[in-house]
């Protein structure tokens, strides 16, 4: 449902991901979205995917976020949506632990089709659905969780900036930042950023191709790193 809405895998999940880091203690925000109608759905997919954006920015400005608010307030908990911006660390590791881990069965077609299998009695006690759950992430390769950042024309930024600016916002994410090699003073255009893992590339894009953000006043933008093919 959230698919059908979002137009994109990636915000669907990402906005699952958000409410399900939401469930905690007393509030259970995302077991009331299976009996609201469409409009509502949508409506929630929306707040949601507004939230992950503005966090990937200097100063987020959220948006109001009535229907989320709603929802959590029927376990009795008020929330706003500066609560967001001002624990804007804590939400993306939550949100990333999610997405790191359970996740990956939560959104396994595959998987899914072979519990419907098992349930109907047509496989018994499949090996992979048997198996014990870890939440221990499993290791990446860099190419993976990396990004690639351009600066616009004397707008360049030091590794250092771009180090602390994810490091502030987001805790311990980045292993750490390679720039362009430049000869007689020139300053770097573009530059990689190496992250601990693939879900923070995913949750800075949401979704999205390329993306513009703010550091120290000055625009870059970043996009999935994809490495050059390399010749035989």
């Amino acid at each position: 449902r959230f698919i059908s809405v979002c137009g994109s895998p990636a915000k669907a999940q990402n906005a699952v991901a958000l409410l399900v880091w939401l469930d905690q203690g007393t509030i259970s925000a995302i077991h009331h979205v299976p009996a609201m109608a469409p409009d509502a759905v949508a409506i929630v997919a929306e707040e949601a995917n507004a939230v992950l954006v503005c966090l990937r920015h200097q100063e987020p400005a959220l948006p109001p976020i009535p229907l989320i608010s709603a929802l959590c307030m029927q376990g009795g908990v008020h929330i706003e949506p500066g609560f967001f911006a001002f624990h804007q660390d804590l939400v993306v590791r939550g949100v990333a632990h999610f997405l790191d881990g359970a996740s990956k069965f939560v959104f396994d077609d595959r998987l899914h089709a072979l519990l419907r299998r098992s349930e109907t009695g047509l496989i018994v006690n499949p090996s992979e659905l048997m198996g014990p759950y870890t939440s221990q992430p499993v290791a990446v390769l860099e190419d993976c969780g990396s990004m690639f950042i351009t600066f616009s024309k004397g707008n360049a930024l030091h590794h250092e900036e771009i180090f602390e600016y994810f490091r502030q916002k987001w805790g311990d994410c980045v292993v750490r930042v390679l720039m362009e090699k430049t000869k007689g003073g020139h300053r770097p255009m573009y530059g990689r950023i190496i992250f601990k893992t693939e879900v923070i590339v995913k949750l800075v894009l949401n979704g999205e191709r390329l993306v513009k953000i703010s550091i120290g006043q000055r625009e870059v933008w970043l996009r999935k790193y994809v490495p050059r093919p390399t010749n035989a």
